[in-house]
């Protein structure tokens, strides 16, 4: 009986990239949330506006976007925009008000 469970709790290999794409893109998201002085740097502690650090982690989001074009699920390609246009426009704001915390 516990062999089926444990069956069921087994994802394909498809799935298990859709969850690694997810995780990637999370981390880029964390970074640039990092940089807008939205999140804690888990290594001190302490929010610090970083717009470059924001800047390249939304570009390489950007770069994911354009590089998997045609090549990922709806799903995906809705998750990586939403999050590309929040990022975005927390970036345009950030800057707008002239803080670059650099």
């Amino acid at each position: 009986m516990e062999k089926n469970q444990n069956d069921k709790q087994q994802v394909t290999p498809e799935q298990q990239d859709q969850i690694l794409f997810m995780m990637l893109v999370q981390q880029h998201q964390h970074i640039a949330l990092m940089g807008l002085g939205e999140m804690e740097n888990p290594a001190s502690g302490k929010k610090k506006r970083d717009l470059a650090s924001a800047k390249y982690a939304i570009d390489t989001l950007a770069m994911l976007e354009k590089y998997t074009a045609g090549n990922i699920s709806k799903e995906l390609v809705n998750f990586l925009t939403e999050m590309l246009g929040r990022l975005r426009l927390k970036y345009v704001n950030a800057k707008k008000n002239g803080d670059s915390g650099q």
